[in-house]
């Protein structure tokens, strides 16, 4: 048995920096990998994604410069090898950036094994024994693949990765973020996109504009959207994936070369020795938390996608900030203080932040809400990207920000001016009065807060 005073489960985005917060503070600390260091974010998430997005916009750029009186001469065409180099590129320098980190620390022994709980504080990792007062899982998530799909060959958002071809017809199951996404940037490359939804809309979380709008921009680029899709499931045909649809309207299946199963995540608990603990889980295996992230048994916290209080990357380094706050720096931070903020990296990007207008509404607040269409941002128009709108609910009688929405031209960057105010507890005329670059599109904010109409 190999004792430490600490032990963190998974390189995720909360666990390196725990782990190393830990040896920092005296803790004789081990952290247990048991595939690649950084996690689902490193790997097989953000990093790679966004660098593929940015080649999917090149690609797309490069097919709009006649918009912009440039002409190129020769056709434009996409290699995926060079694509996916590039990608695989950057995923091992942060790969490897996280490991040599992890293992030049001093205080802290890295382990490369899957854990598994053999007792409340005995974790077994191969044939070791581990023992620590302080256990933290950061064990992450994983896709969830749905029934129906046993006779044919899929892919999820992991095993697209290694693709270095572009797909004849990509065939996605699920509207969500992970498909949209993954939708534009293979339609961008040059696939034919078909997008099933079970249910009637896209993103039923967002309100109606904002799922309306994406679904517009999408399908001005080609792509082809099943909504209302019921028994689905698929079957290998002369090579072909053929997916059951069975939507009111259209073909009752739809054939492709590749099939996406983008249809959700479930947590990595199945396979963690939970049972062996007191440690409880939801009925979707999540691990339940308390306010500051422990767990139902003592001196153990759940961290980042396994406790289902936040499927983000920065949501999961926010609970490494929680954890260590209360344990090391006399502060008590708590999960409740979190404003719930995302992006979704469809191109142009949606930045979101607070309430949706169905939850204001449901709030029985005064809510005022500005509103205002890209197309009348004159640095929307300048940059000929003029597809989205922006939009802001305040509550009229504190004057507190509720929640925006940005859907335009890095409208990922731009909702960080909202966030801020929002943190800080300022009124909205804070952001209302304050004097923004020219001609920026952030500039636009203040112009918008001067023209609130009560929400209906």
């Amino acid at each position: 048995m190999e004792q430490f005073d600490a032990i963190v489960i998974g390189t995720g985005q909360a666990g390196p920096s725990l782990a190393a917060r830990c040896a920092e503070e005296g803790l004789n600390t081990a952290v247990i990998e048991r595939d690649k260091f950084g996690g689902t974010c490193v790997n097989t998430g953000c990093t790679p994604t966004k660098a593929l997005v940015a080649s999917a916009r090149a690609a797309h750029m490069a097919n709009r410069m006649n918009d912009y009186g440039v002409e190129i001469n020769g056709s434009i065409s996409v290699d995926m090898e060079k694509v996916k180099a590039r990608k695989d590129a950057i995923v091992k320098e942060s790969t490897e950036g996280v490991e040599n980190w992890l293992k030049s620390t001093e205080n802290l022994t890295v382990y490369q094994g899957h854990a598994r709980f053999e007792d409340e504080k005995i974790l077994s990792v191969g044939n070791k024994k581990l023992s620590a007062e302080k256990i933290f899982i950061n064990v992450g998530g994983r896709a969830f693949i749905p029934d129906g799909f046993e006779d044919v060959d899929y892919l999820t958002n992991s095993s697209i990765m290694e693709l270095d071809e572009v797909p004849e017809h990509l065939i996605i199951v699920g509207g969500g973020y992970i498909g949209l996404e993954f939708g534009q940037m293979y339609r961008r490359f040059g696939s034919e996109v078909t997008i099933i939804e079970q249910g009637n809309r896209l993103l039923p979380k967002e309100d109606k504009d904002v799922s309306n709008a994406i679904q517009e921009i999408l399908e001005d680029e080609g792509i082809t959207f099943r909504f209302g899709a019921e028994c689905i499931g698929g079957t290998s045909d002369n090579g072909q994936v053929v997916v059951d649809v069975n939507c009111e309207a259209g073909p009752p299946k739809v054939e492709g070369s590749h099939l996406l199963l983008a249809t959700g995540r479930r947590p990595n608990t199945d396979d963690l020795g939970l049972e062996n603990t007191t440690i409880k889980t939801d009925e979707r295996g999540f691990i339940q938390v308390d306010d500051q992230l422990q767990t139902t048994a003592e001196d153990i916290w759940a961290l980042g996608d396994c406790n289902g209080e936040g499927a983000f990357t920065h949501t999961a380094y926010n609970d490494f900030e929680i954890v260590a706050a209360n344990l090391f720096d006399d502060n008590p931070r708590r999960l409740s203080d979190r404003i719930m903020c995302y992006g979704l990296y469809i191109d142009p990007a949606l930045g979101r932040v607070g309430m949706t207008e169905a939850q204001a509404k449901e709030s029985n607040r005064n809510v005022l809400i500005g509103k205002r269409p890209m197309s009348r941002i004159a640095r929307a128009k300048e940059k000929g990207e003029t597809k989205g709108f922006m939009k802001i609910l305040v509550d009229a009688d504190s004057e507190k920000i509720l929640g925006a929405a940005i859907l335009g031209i890095e409208g990922d960057e731009i909702i960080h001016s909202i966030i801020d105010i929002m943190y800080a507890e300022e009124p909205y005329t804070t952001i209302r009065d304050a004097v923004h670059i020219h001609p920026t599109v952030s500039e636009l904010i203040p112009t918008m807060l001067e023209n609130l109409e009560p929400l209906d």
